[in-house]
Formats: structure tokens, C-alpha cells, sequence
């Protein structure tokens, strides 16, 4: 259960550091929701991929998870 609520902390601040990096226009709790997705995926990910790392590695993989999650909204949104 902690490891979860640490994943959704890390992914709201991935998502709207991830909008930030982008330049994406997108609002804040749009950019919170792709963040905790992508850092849950990237998270799991990771853990399936690889069991050692850590948070700053999960950190890294959420904030690219969200860019990729945001790349692929603005598609949608075109």
C-alpha cells in the first residue's frame, strides 16, 4: 500500500515536471492524472524489468512514462 502512494506522490510531481519540460498546454489536473499513470506503469515496469534501482530511478522512468503519455494526449486532442 505505501509503495503505491509513493508512486502516485512521484507521478503527480512527474506529470506537471514532464508538461513542464514539454511546453505541453495542459492543465494541472490533467497533467497530475497522465503523471500518476505514468509513474504506476513505469513504476511496475521497472520493478518487473529490473529489481534493483530505487525511487530516483522510478523518478526517471515516471517523469518519461508522462511525457510519452502527454505526447500521445496532444495527438488525440489534434
Amino acid at each position: 500500500m505505501a509503495p503505491l502512494l509513493v508512486l502516485i506522490v512521484i507521478g503527480a510531481a512527474a506529470g506537471v515536471l514532464a508538461t513542464r519540460l514539454m511546453g505541453a498546454n495542459v492543465d494541472m489536473p490533467t497533467a497530475v492524472v497522465l503523471g500518476v499513470i505514468g509513474a504506476i506503469l513505469g513504476g511496475v515496469g521497472l520493478r518487473l524489468l529490473v529489481t534493483v534501482g530505487g525511487w530516483a530511478v522510478t523518478f526517471v522512468l515516471a517523469v518519461l512514462a508522462s511525457m510519452a503519455l502527454i505526447w500521445i494526449w496532444q495527438q488525440i486532442r489534434r
